[in-house]
């Protein structure tokens, strides 16, 4: 197996072959529920083509996407660090492949190699920068530029430049009313920097979405490179 994911793919010879042979692979279908915040944890994954959105759920029935993992990282791993439990739900953004692993097996490989528990250990720390550059960009940034940078990481993890969401759903990932999407969508197709059918977006300028996307996408990057090195 040649992992497509970054984060296997960082790991030393010996910590991927330990782990390799407990990998299994799992098609992950969009709109699934992973995990609810609470749940116990039992299942580790390694998203190789489908991205993952952890969410907080308000009692109003409103969902906020914290962070945004796919091939970059892992889903779960805090289960190996003895976090046992969810903090989040992770719903499936995006559907695609991902690999999965028991999450005794990657604690009991953990424990075994410094290496692999000092990888997981920083991806966490990864992870909670994430959430928190969600925060800061969810109280200072306008609607357009947070959209834009949400497009472009979502591509960066798919891999492709035509995502299947649809406006309700980016309205809840971006804590938003549907009629802002809306407008937003509007403005970058009028602007010819997207193109916007039913359920689907096609980017067709991606330099333009750069510059109008808010620094957190840089930011966020900047934290993933720093983790995996050569490999983001």
């Amino acid at each position: 197996m040649s992992p497509s994911n970054l984060l296997l793919a960082s790991l030393s010879p010996s910590d991927l072959a330990a782990l390799e042979p407990r990998l299994k692979p799992a098609s992950l279908q969009q709109m699934q529920t992973l995990y609810e915040a609470g749940d116990p944890i039992s299942t580790v994954y390694f998203p190789t083509g489908a991205i993952i959105s952890l969410v907080v759920a308000l009692s109003t029935g409103e969902i906020v996407e914290a962070a945004m993992v796919g091939r970059d990282g892992v889903v779960g791993a805090s289960s190996a660090l003895d976090g046992k439990i969810s903090l989040s739900r992770a719903i499936v953004q995006l559907s695609g492949p991902s690999l999965t692993c028991d999450v005794g097996v990657l604690k009991t490989l953990a424990m075994q190699s410094q290496s692999l528990l000092s990888l997981l250990i920083r991806h966490e720390q990864a992870l909670y920068a994430q959430a928190q550059q969600s925060t800061a960009c969810m109280a200072s940034h306008h609607t357009d530029a947070r959209f834009c940078r949400w497009m472009l990481r979502a591509r960066d993890l798919s891999g492709s430049d035509t995502l299947n969401f649809t406006q309700e759903f980016l309205a809840e990932m971006l804590g938003v009313g549907r009629t802002h999407v809306t407008l937003v969508a509007h403005t970058l197709q009028a602007a010819g920097i997207i193109k916007y059918t039913r359920g689907k977006i096609h980017i067709l300028d991606l330099e333009a979405l750069r510059e109008a996307a808010c620094e957190c996408y840089d930011t966020v990057n900047s934290n993933y490179r720093a983790l995996l090195g050569g490999q983001y």
